[in-house]
């Protein structure tokens, strides 16, 4: 086997074809992460540069794909003009480590998903938070979200469980394999909300009885990881429900809650707005909304409406 691969090797850039994007002023991001060969990141930052007149690369980068650990890739992006990197699933937790959160609120949280390579050092943000707050306040109006079964205490979920409080959130189910994990999520929220009830257990039925919402935050339902983590019949007194897999666009976790006749939260919201979130921190510039959703059409039906539909065989991503 050759040598580790050039990062270059793998780019998607945002300029238009035939364009140089080897000037000098060229935004140099990316995305690391594993399973992210369908990602729609790319696109995303790729339409919101068009939007503001940005010249910027943004670059695939799975850690095995260079021969690289996560650590050895995150240092060579530090190094190599990289204005900063997403980072997604396996990753949000060990990134952490090397990026210290820059929200106060946040720096128990334990997991980011955006990393600016300053002069100072790398700084880590959240903007999963953020952008659950968006995308939560923009299809419930702001409602208060009751008990809630979270399905998956890894990255997202602490950020969807901190993003919950923020709406008033009054008893959190925690559904995790992992005790450790599902513990220090526990304690982490506990030590800014101190009269938040929470239940721990790894049991789906347990959590998801009597609550009010039930979200998925888990990998179970993406492309490659079909099935669901909560039973259908155990959705029945649930009034809401958020899947934060949007690769497919519709989940079975999400068309079984919208059979059972819950409103539902497609991924593909949280996904739109933390990526705004992110590209707003990378380069001081946030695209028209609208104008965005406009160019970005053909990812993604409608996913904030009533109902959800099934997509057409397309990279919803």
């Amino acid at each position: 086997m050759s040598g580790p691969r050039e990062l270059h090797d793998n780019r998607v850039h945002s300029t238009r074809e035939g364009a140089d994007d080897r000037r000098a002023d060229t935004l140099r991001l990316g995305l690391i992460g594993d399973n992210i060969a369908r990602s729609s990141a790319p696109r995303l930052h790729h339409a919101a540069a068009e939007l503001c007149g940005i010249a910027l690369s943004y670059e695939r980068l799975v850690p095995r794909t260079f021969d690289l650990s996560f650590d050895e890739l995150f240092d060579r992006c530090a190094s190599s003009g990289y204005r900063g990197v997403n980072v997604t699933y396996p990753y949000k937790e060990q990134a952490a480590s090397r990026a210290p959160i820059r929200e106060p609120r946040l720096r128990t949280l334990g997991g980011i998903n955006t990393v600016l390579f300053d002069p100072t050092g790398p700084a880590g943000y959240n903007t999963d938070y953020s952008g659950f707050i968006s995308a939560y306040r923009r299809r419930f109006a702001g409602e208060e979200p009751g008990t809630v079964c979270l399905l998956g205490a890894g990255g997202v979920g602490k950020a969807v469980a901190f993003a919950l409080l923020a709406f008033g959130l009054r008893e959190l189910r925690i559904v995790e394999r992992d005790r450790g994990r599902a513990d220090q999520l526990a304690s982490a929220l506990r030590g800014v909300e101190s009269h938040l009830r929470i239940d721990v257990s790894d049991d789906p039925s347990r959590g998801a009885d009597g609550a009010d919402g039930v979200v998925n935050c888990t990998p179970i339902g993406m492309v490659g990881l079909e099935g669901t983590p909560l039973e259908r019949r155990l959705m029945r007194r649930a009034t809401w429900a958020f899947d934060a897999v949007y690769t497919p666009l519709v989940t079975r976790f999400l068309k079984d809650a919208d059979d059972e006749g819950l409103r539902v939260l497609s991924g593909y919201e949280l996904f739109f707005y933390q990526g705004i979130d992110a590209f707003e921190r990378f380069t001081g510039r946030r695209p028209d909304e609208d104008a965005l959703r406009s160019a970005l059409a053909g990812d993604a039906s409608d996913s904030s409406s009533e109902s959800t539909r099934r997509p057409e065989n397309r990279d919803a991503r």
